[in-house]
């Protein structure tokens, strides 16, 4: 709701203040007061295009500032905090300032912000009426939305929209696995083809540091043999000549020791040593002997053995390397991914049967959600239709098309469109289209009564929904605005007093001509100041006492007419 509107130097209005409430606020003013300038100020702070030439004359700069009260739920503190600014206890600041050189700048909660964030902050603020371009339900996607809210289908909409978001991934991803399904053929083969080399093969961890051992082993096997056997002689020997090996060498070395050692422990430790080395020397000897019994039963045939295996390796670290761990590692996984692949057209089959069960859902829950709007939408012209027979557009009927296609999509299959038959057997048309301004105010008031019983906006400005009415009607157009107001707040510029005799804040623009100045002041009347700007509405004569016994008589009516 907006509590209040400053303007200065725009126009003819050199400082004003608009103190604005809840319910139906007017605005009324002689023809050239600046009631004009008003809403200029409004479309500014909602993002209008900035003209310097509206500055007042003599000064180098307009200036105007809004001060809205939000709910603490309010969609728009969230965009004012991602500005930069603040809605301090739902109270929000908004202000514009534009120079005479046409440099415009916004500041929203006390924060600097591009002119471009109004217009979007604005659509969530106000509902501006009064020309072709400012319909709020001037896009299809804003009358199909509309046409929901007044259905009450929002919870049947999520359910669709949840289950329409999870049938689209799934036929995604099978449109993505049926793409590679050429792909996959030929990953299949290749790896079902490594799969049965390296089975064959069955490498081990480790084995190709194993066979280069062995097989440096093998091709220096007499070289080793000879040494292996040389060792062994000179450690123990089972010749019978006079040659002494080294196990026995020192077995008389420890006999020696422990003779004299009796006298002298030094010796006897020393010998204790002997005889450990001895059983050292003698488990070396094994060794050699087991060693040399390995190297003479391997041959030739064995080495080349090896070397095949050797080769075989080699080539698999090559293709599936680069070393024989990441052979093992892509042999295991190749089996794996085999399994995948070759269960993939079971796996087509499940999902697809999946997305054809989703499918059915999805279209049930649409068609559900059409009926409802179909019906919805026979209800919602009937209604319009009745509250244009009584605001002079008697004749005209509102049309709301509910096309079906065949085609799912987000919002169900039908597309929504508003249309107005302006009198019997006459095409309907898009709204805006053909309609003067005064006329396409009092359609949207009509459509704005009738959505109001189940939708609640915010701020609702008509500007010319009293052109080219009187009478009984203009009664009418103020009772129906009342309507509306008792739900949003509604500011109304009129120049009817039928009008103004509903307002819950009558606000008045005056216009004060000088020798060398032209200014306007916006005041709030109240009692037989509201009484005078009512009978001067009505005769033209504000002290005439006819015309004010009249102006009490409409505030009266009005009043019982609100209940």
């Amino acid at each position: 709701m907006i509590e209040e509107i400053v303007i200065r130097d725009l126009g003819v209005i050199a400082d004003a203040k608009l103190s604005l409430g809840p319910g139906l606020n007017v605005l009324t003013g002689e023809t050239g007061a600046g009631k004009t300038m008003v809403l200029t100020a409004l479309g500014l702070l909602l993002g209008s295009r900035s003209d310097s030439t509206a500055i007042r004359q003599g000064q180098d700069q307009a200036f105007v500032e809004g001060r809205w009260y939000l709910p603490n739920s309010h969609t728009v503190t969230e965009e004012v905090t991602r500005l930069g600014g603040r809605a301090d206890e739902g109270e929000l600041l908004i202000n514009r300032s534009v120079t005479k050189d046409g440099r415009s700048r916004a500041v929203v909660g006390g924060a600097s912000a591009p002119v471009g964030s109004l217009a979007e902050l604005g659509e969530s603020l106000v509902v501006v009426h009064g020309q072709a371009d400012q319909i709020r339900l001037k896009s299809a996607t804003a009358q199909r939305d509309a046409l929901d809210k007044f259905a009450g289908i929002s919870e049947l909409l999520n359910s669709y929209q949840a289950k329409y978001s999870e049938y689209r991934a799934l036929e995604t991803r099978l449109e993505q696995l049926r793409a590679a399904s050429s792909e996959r053929d030929s990953e299949l083969a290749a790896l079902k083809l490594a799969f049965e080399e390296l089975e064959q093969l069955k490498p081990l961890p480790g084995e190709d540091v194993q066979l280069t051992e062995l097989a440096n082993r093998l091709t220096h096997s007499e070289e080793l043999r000879l040494a292996a056997a040389g060792a062994h002689e000179f450690l123990s020997t089972e010749s019978y000549d006079d040659s002494a090996d080294a196990i026995t060498l020192v077995g008389k070395a420890r006999k020696l020791l422990e003779s004299a050692g009796t006298h002298d422990p030094e010796l006897a430790g020393l010998a204790e040593k002997l005889s450990e080395l001895g059983y050292e020397l003698g488990s070396v000897a094994a060794s050699l002997s087991g060693y040399l019994d390995s190297v003479e039963s391997e041959g030739e045939l064995r080495l080349e053995q090896v070397q095949e295996r050797r080769a075989s390796l080699n080539s698999a670290i090559r293709k599936y390397g680069p070393t024989l761990y990441d052979v093992i590692e892509y042999w295991q996984s190749a089996s794996i991914r085999i399994m995948d692949l070759d269960n993939s057209d079971e796996q087509l089959e499940t999902l697809a049967h999946q997305l054809s069960t989703l499918k059915t859902e999805c279209l049930q829950l649409a068609k559900d959600i059409s009926v409802r709007r179909q019906n919805a939408a026979l209800l919602l012209e009937s209604e319009v239709t009745a509250e244009l027979s009584t605001l002079a557009m008697g004749g005209a009927t509102l049309v709301v098309a509910v096309n079906a296609s065949e085609e799912l999509q987000l919002h169900g299959l039908d597309a929504v469109s508003i249309q107005l038959a302006a009198y019997p057997g006459a095409e309907p048309r898009p709204l805006g289209k053909g309609a003067s301004g005064g006329e396409l105010s009092r359609i949207m008031l009509a459509i704005e009564v009738v959505l109001a019983k189940t939708e609640q906006a915010l701020t609702f400005i008509f500007d010319e929904v009293d052109a080219g009415v009187g009478g009984a009607s203009a009664t009418e157009v103020g009772l129906r605005l009342a309507q509306l107001a008792k739900k949003s707040q509604v500011i109304v510029v009129t120049h009817l007093g039928q009008v103004a005799a509903f307002a819950d804040r009558h606000l008045r623009v005056l216009k004060t001509v000088g020798d060398d100045f032209t200014a306007s002041d916006v005041t709030l009347l109240e009692g037989d100041e509201r009484i005078s700007e009512l009978a001067r509405m009505i005769s033209g004569l504000a002290d005439s006492e006819g015309a004010r016994a009249n102006a009490r008589e409409l505030v009266e009516r009005a009043k019982q007419a609100i209940g």
